[in-house]
């Protein structure tokens, strides 16, 4: 057994003709899309992915990267072993888009991989460090759509009118969510060339998304994959039973799809922890007593701190961790008395549901520990 960084070492050299595009092949793709491929990949036109890969490490060190260790990082040095192996060597990459837009809170990024099988794989990034993708994420909950899913839509409706080939669509954390949304309100006629769609640990969606048609349409089509400590992938809701599969990390740093474990071309199947499933009822339980004028309320206070640092991500916050918890603290002095108390109000309802979840899971959890005794 291995994890994604081992998949090209082990089987880049068998062909898609020999072993089709499965689960493992679609993850490393969802995490290409957090590559900075600016000035590599154009809007228009493809690229083989070999030249992509030698003029990202014109201007990259790989002990830069392997130093870093982020997804992004590790899935850019996946490259030259893509480069380098049958399965993916013929590779061409085209439409990569990556904006951020403060204005509409909006942090979105995606690429097309047109692959030696005469598939297309549509990937959507998860979210960076940045404010404004942070934001987007709260937004998923209290929204009826939000501008990235909007665009995801948008794009996929753009490559489908490009190409002529079969697509799969996938993503990884929020890349999911816009995997799923854009599959399922793209054009109708698009939704017949679509073969598959991937979520990887990507949270749900609100009510009026599953009850639409066009994603009780492309339902079948869609794999939901997270690990077996999800917290992201169990946010929101989804028609869906996702398979959970094992990490080698634990908590939520099980977000990492660099952390799960496969054997050969699957991921191996794992059942879900008891800590996982706490979470997810505590989390859950919390949102359902929120209406959408008090997600809102509550994200856009919770933002407007951490704005108050003057940074705009963050890893630049993680640099600076004093000064920026001085400035939070500090904002949080002059914010309106109605603020602080709504603040304080759901911080409380948020104790009260993991307690409530976790007097209920307790009993569980001391049972199977007498019968494993």
């Amino acid at each position: 057994m291995g994890t994604l960084s081992d998949y090209l070492s082990w089987r880049g050299d068998v062909p898609l003709s020999l072993d089709p595009f499965g689960e493992v092949d679609a993850l490393l793709l969802a995490e290409l899309a957090y590559v900075d491929l600016a000035g590599l990949v154009p809007a228009e036109g493809a690229v083989p992915i070999r030249a992509v890969c030698a003029g990202f490490f014109e201007t990259h060190s790989r002990a830069d990267l392997a130093q870093r260790g982020s997804s992004g990082a590790r899935a850019a040095l996946q490259l030259e072993e893509m480069c380098a192996g049958a399965r993916f060597g013929d590779t061409r990459l085209c439409r990569y888009v990556s904006l951020i837009d403060r204005a509409r809170e909006t942090q979105f990024a995606a690429v097309t991989a047109l692959l030696p099988d005469g598939t297309a794989f549509v990937a959507f990034r998860g979210t960076d460090s940045t404010l404004v993708g942070w934001k987007e994420d709260f937004h998923l909950a209290c929204l009826p759509q939000t501008e990235g899913q909007r665009r995801a839509a948008a794009y996929l409706d753009a490559v489908g009118a490009a190409l002529d080939c079969p697509l799969r669509v996938g993503g990884h954390s929020k890349g999911g969510n816009f995997a799923v949304y854009a599959a399922s309100f793209c054009d109708s006629a698009l939704q017949a060339r679509i073969e598959a769609v991937w979520s990887f640990d990507g949270p749900g969606f609100r009510t009026e998304v599953l009850e639409a048609a066009g994603y009780r349409r492309m339902l079948p089509k869609i794999s939901g994959i997270v690990p077996d400590t999800s917290v992201i992938g169990r946010l929101l809701s989804s028609a869906s039973v996702p398979k959970v599969v094992k990490s080698s990390a634990s908590g939520v740093q099980q977000h990492d799809g660099f952390t799960w474990v496969l054997r050969r071309n699957r991921f191996v199947e794992a059942p879900p922890t008891e800590l996982g499933l706490l979470l997810e009822q505590a989390l859950g339980n919390w949102l359902e007593n929120m209406d959408d004028e008090t997600r809102e309320s509550l994200t856009d206070t919770v933002f407007s701190l951490l704005e108050a640092t003057g940074q705009d991500s963050f890893h630049a916050m993680s640099e600076q961790k004093w000064k920026s918890a001085e400035a939070v603290a500090a904002s949080m002095a002059w914010l309106p008395k109605e603020k602080r108390q709504e603040l304080w109000k759901l911080a409380t309802r948020l104790l009260q549901s993991c307690g409530q979840s976790a007097a209920a899971w307790l009993p569980r959890m001391g049972g199977k520990t007498e019968e494993n005794a």
